[in-house]
């Protein structure tokens, strides 16, 4: 029974998140933090222009023509007319600026309620829309905006009403496309089910789903209308005089390029520097706004994962005779100031010809450190923090980049849970099959394919010469597993990783996937690695079992031994979950509670806060992973043994 102490505990404050927030997001990118320095700047100073002491921007005075910068009384010099340019800097700003997002803001609106529409309602109405949209897009943008220019008259509004449409269709184009992918989607349906109206539906279903895609074109697009606007201006189409914008600035000052040309070269620096920090600020947004980058900090996977070893064993003396030897692999992801340590100091061997299942539930690690092994865990925000993996006499935690390369599907062969997101779907198994074949071997393309249908057939496809021409979506899940433990065995690998690889699949699919592989491991004399978090494949296939839990494992030993007496009350547990066929009346518990978040986990035992049997002890210092025999080891100070009446239970 547990031990705990019937005093209430005091509530623990929530520990705030350590994921990073929107705005630490952003300036951790530099480019994007200089591009945000530099926009807020200039930002501040135009909004902050009728306050400052400026000379008003349209008093002429030829007697001061021309003047260079750094003149007294003129910062920035004057024009041809004698006025100040530095103040006509500043209001310019604040026109193109105002003009920019007025005409991206329209644009956005009409654009995207378009494309959510068309994208939506498809059909004839997606049709009409989309046609008008082509007709659009036929004309050259700028041709097109000096039409609308030419009918409604020179003016700066009516030049933004011609940026705004021009510019309607490409919002359109965008938002469109993402509603077609959203518009069939489980969710949409279930709320036309529940009695939503196509109104409410597209506001409270579809736009949020489109609202980041609509912000990040808004925010990539803004710097684009501010040029189009200025070109339009230093063609005489936009501000008129005496209004002054950033193009007109620039235009009415190409003429003194050579006699004066602070006169032109002062609007164009301001021109630039504001698309350009606009630009920066809107590939910074639209990088955080992506989840895949947001998790790694904002940067892209390296090829391999970061071995940044804290504690590193020493080399063993002699040479293991394991086809593998991994020696307390500790692999964790940092997210802003969280650590999550997925793989806490993880050892075990694979013998030649041996599977060795590695169990536990979902998020105990299994996973994690079969990707390590590799170093296919992505960096950032992964990395390998502790332990060696040997392979050959060699640790492959200091292997090159192009070491790893050629072990990846060549001496190692991985097979994932999920052979529909593995294959890629623009091509036919065959090719990818053969694919993996001349990556390790140097073939013909032709004998490439031919030892590829020789391997579906041995994968039991049946006319394996035919479905070497299908399409991944065009085979059954049962199917696309086999294509790929056959591409897993296409250069006779030395050790074979399988992850889960029949969680997805029905009953009779399970048993030939296991009979297969148990019947290919004995053909080839490969050392499996099996991942599972169900005991009773790993009484079908696995010669050794290792239990994992919250990153680190808690017993191991040989099958049978396991099976029939487990040593740790987790162990027992996991057991305990399987039904047996012929006893009806048996009981099937779930393990109460949840694992720990492995950010936070606790001292002790991480298993004592749902164990039947934990202690005060259970709670204290480090537990190690004591030897219970010859194969045998758990890590718990209170072992569970077959002939004591609390194992039996």
């Amino acid at each position: 029974m547990s031990t705990a102490t019937d005093t209430a505990k005091p509530a623990e404050p929530a520990k705030k998140s350590g994921r990073p927030s929107f705005f630490a997001l952003l300036v951790a990118n530099r480019l994007a933090a200089f591009g945000l320095g530099l926009l807020v700047a200039i930002a501040l100073a135009a909004l902050l222009t009728p306050w400052l002491p400026l000379q008003p921007p349209d008093i002429t005075n030829p007697a001061n023509r021309l003047l260079r910068p750094l003149t007294e009384g003129h910062l920035l010099g004057t024009d041809q007319l004698g006025r100040d340019l530095l103040s006509r800097l500043m209001w310019g700003t604040r026109v193109s600026i105002a003009v920019g997002l007025s005409a991206t803001l329209v644009a956005a609106v009409v654009g995207s309620a378009i494309g959510l529409v068309a994208g939506y309602t498809g059909g004839r109405t997606d049709n009409l829309m989309m046609r008008g949209i082509d007709m659009l897009m036929a004309f050259p943008y700028i041709l097109l905006a000096l039409a609308i220019v030419a009918v409604l008259g020179p003016g700066l509004m009516n030049a933004l009403y011609a940026i705004a449409v021009v510019n309607i269709p490409f919002f359109a184009r965008n938002i469109r496309g993402v509603t077609l992918s959203l518009a069939h989607r489980e969710f949409v349906d279930a709320a036309r089910l529940s009695g939503k109206g196509h109104l409410r539906i597209l506001l409270t279903e579809v736009l949020p789903n489109v609202l980041p895609v609509i912000v990040i074109t808004m925010s990539t697009t803004v710097g684009w209308m501010i040029l189009e606007t200025a070109g339009l201006s230093f063609l005489g189409l936009g501000a008129q005089p005496p209004l002054a914008d950033l193009g007109s600035m620039l235009g009415e000052g190409r003429k003194l390029l050579f006699n004066a040309p602070h006169v032109s070269i002062i609007p164009g620096l301001m021109i630039f520097a504001l698309v350009m920090s606009i630009n920066l600020v809107g590939d910074g947004i639209r990088d955080v706004l992506d989840p895949r980058l947001k998790s790694g900090a904002l940067s892209r996977p390296a090829a391999a994962t970061a071995v940044k070893r804290e504690d590193v064993p020493a080399m063993p003396e002699t040479s293991s005779k394991a086809a593998l030897d991994v020696r307390d692999l500790k692999t964790e992801f940092r997210v802003g100031s969280d650590v999550y340590k997925a793989v806490g100091g993880v050892s075990f061997q694979l013998r030649e010809r041996e599977c060795l299942g590695l169990v536990g539930e979902s998020g105990s690690g299994k996973s994690v450190t079969a990707m390590s092994l590799l170093g296919l865990v992505p960096t950032p925000p992964g990395r390998i923090s502790g332990g060696r993996v040997l392979y050959q006499g060699r640790d492959l935690l200091e292997a090159s980049e192009a070491d790893l390369r050629k072990l990846r599907g060549g001496a190692f062969a991985y097979v994932f849970q999920d052979p529909l997101s593995t294959l890629h779907p623009l091509f036919t198994v065959g090719d990818q099959v053969t694919e993996a074949i001349r990556a390790h071997q140097p073939l013909s393309y032709r004998e490439a394919w031919k030892r590829a249908v020789a391997l579906l057939e041995m994968v039991r496809i049946p006319n394996a010469a035919e479905r070497a021409g299908s399409y991944p979506h065009e085979l059954s899940g049962g199917m696309r597993q086999r294509v790929s433990i056959a591409m897993a065995l296409a250069n006779d690998a030395e050790i074979l990783i399988a992850d889960e690889p029949t969680t997805a699949l029905d009953v009779t699919v399970q048993a030939q996937i296991l009979k297969l592989m148990d019947a290919l491991q004995d053909d080839k004399g490969a050392a499996l690695l099996f991942i599972t978090h169900d005991f009773g494949v790993v009484s079908e296939i696995c010669d050794r079992v290792a239990v994992m839990y919250a990153g680190r494992i808690v017993e191991t030993g040989p099958t049978d031994e396991v099976l029939n007496a487990p040593a740790h009350p987790y162990t027992r547990k996991l057991i305990d979950c399987v039904p047996v066929l012929g006893e009806p009346e048996r009981r099937l518990d779930a393990i109460a509670g949840l694992p720990p978040a492995v950010n936070r986990l606790p001292q002790g035992c991480a298993f004592a806060e749902r164990c039947p049997y934990a202690e005060a002890a259970c709670r204290e210092g480090e537990i190690t992973l004591d030897d219970l025999g010859p194969g045998r080891a758990v890590r718990c100070i209170k072992p569970l043994h077959a002939e004591t009446p609390e194992a039996a239970q």
